[in-house]
């Protein structure tokens, strides 16, 4: 059980999710290839012993600040897409475990619109008692994506 006490005194204190400025140079356009089916991946959590089990639907290749990509997409039940992942700020300026970005379902050609000034933290970022998912490693950038939600507790 998690009790939310509106007169915390943390929550009074809470001055909002740091975050990178928007910057245009973190948003690309992907090339989505999709899977013949969805496949089920399983990744590790923050808590330890614990698993998650996600649909993975296709991958996303794209280019972001000259370094070739590919992430692997899961599915939301609105038919649109996430994905889970770190580079190189994680556990730096970011929070360690993963970040997740939404994508909307490709257009007729296959392309996405991956917008990284909107990666946002996971629940996990903000308690230890959350069990959030941390990224498969196929979806470790090796680019610092300097944009998104910054580490709240740094």
């Amino acid at each position: 059980m998690r009790v939310h006490d509106p007169r915390s005194p943390h929550l009074a204190e809470f001055g909002g999710i740091p975050t990178y400025e928007p910057d245009e140079r973190w948003c690309a356009t992907g090339t989505f290839t999709p899977f013949q089916h969805p496949v089920t991946m399983t990744t590790g959590a923050v808590v330890a012993g614990l698993e998650h089990h996600h649909s993975a639907v296709g991958t996303i290749d794209f280019d972001l600040t000259g370094t070739a990509a590919r992430l692997t997409a899961f599915a939301r039940p609105d038919g649109s897409m996430h994905l889970l992942f770190t580079d190189a700020t994680s556990g730096v300026t970011t929070y360690p475990g993963a970040r997740s970005l939404a994508v909307v379902g490709p257009d007729e050609s296959g392309q996405v619109v991956l917008d990284f000034n909107r990666a946002a933290n996971l629940p996990c970022s903000f308690t230890d008692f959350a069990t959030c998912p941390v990224a498969p490693p196929e979806n470790r950038l090796a680019v610092a994506v300097e944009a998104g939600e910054q580490d709240p507790r740094r």
